[in-house]
């Protein structure tokens, strides 16, 4: 038995499917200039063109590679979820190190002159902020590795974010917490057998959470190595002889508490 439809029905049925289908993100992203210090910064701007109104900005910060394809991802991950994300260059004019030797040297450089990192990182909060889609009140901070050790230094400085998440990052502080001195709530998402942070530096950064009185929550992904949300890490300790490694459980897990992380902080 053959059944005709008239075309009446068949527009219906594609306008009833149109309407019914999930909308989905219209994510416009893109390689952005500002400056710090004389030097010319690349970031990489990512947002809904779709979404009307002004919403929270996010900071995403580099691991100790540099401003690459990863970061760039997650700046676009964010983008999905409404927010506008800018995936800032701590290294400036968009340098990129392709062996741990210079990523090593770019990063502790840097860290070692961190007046300098400071005001890069505060160069592009301030870009961020002036977006025409962005509300300058709720801006956060997420880093991987070396860009998590950033985003809890720049907490502990007292930069006025509403929170800071640092996955798989480091520890140290270049000046520790004063009590008071931390105005943003604080992530850590930290890999179990992750061999850049030892146990004594968890607990030391603990102490000095406490004692600054920090809003901070500590997870511990069992089994979980250093760069654990990073699908290139196995590529990266192939190649390097390094303690890295991905793990797809505990990546998929701290992002849905990164999600849940922001939904806290940016309810007023």
């Amino acid at each position: 038995m053959k059944i005709f439809l008239s075309v009446a029905a068949v527009i219906g049925m594609i306008v009833l499917f149109a309407e019914s289908a999930p909308a989905e993100a219209k994510v416009t992203h893109k390689v952005v200039e500002y400056s710090s210090g004389g030097v010319t910064m690349k970031g990489y701007l990512a947002y809904d063109a779709g979404l009307k109104g002004k919403r929270p900005g996010i900071l995403v910060v580099h691991e100790w590679w540099g401003l690459n394809d990863y970061a760039r991802r997650r700046a676009r991950m964010l983008a999905e979820l409404g927010y506008v994300a800018l995936a800032l260059d701590m290294y400036g004019e968009g340098r990129q190190a392709v062996h741990p030797d210079d990523a090593g040297k770019f990063s502790s450089e840097l860290m070692k002159n961190f007046d300098v990192a400071k005001a890069r990182f505060l160069a592009a909060m301030d870009f961020l902020k002036k977006q025409r889609s962005v509300d300058p009140a709720n801006i956060a901070a997420i880093g991987y590795c070396f860009g998590g050790g950033v985003v809890l230094n720049m907490a502990r400085q007292g930069v006025d974010l509403k929170g800071v998440a640092s996955f798989h990052g480091g520890l140290a502080a270049v000046k520790p917490a004063q009590p008071g001195s931390i105005k943003a709530k604080i992530l850590v998402l930290n890999g179990g057998d992750d061999t850049f942070t030892t146990p004594q530096q968890i607990e030391a950064f603990r102490q000095e959470m406490k004692d600054a009185g920090a809003d901070m929550t500590f997870i511990t992904y069992p089994g979980a190595k250093h760069s654990f949300t990073n699908p290139d890490a196995d590529a990266y300790a192939k190649k390097f002889n390094l303690p890295l490694a991905y793990n797809a459980e505990a990546d998929r897990k701290s992002w849905d508490e990164l999600k849940k992380f922001l939904k806290t902080i940016f309810t007023k």
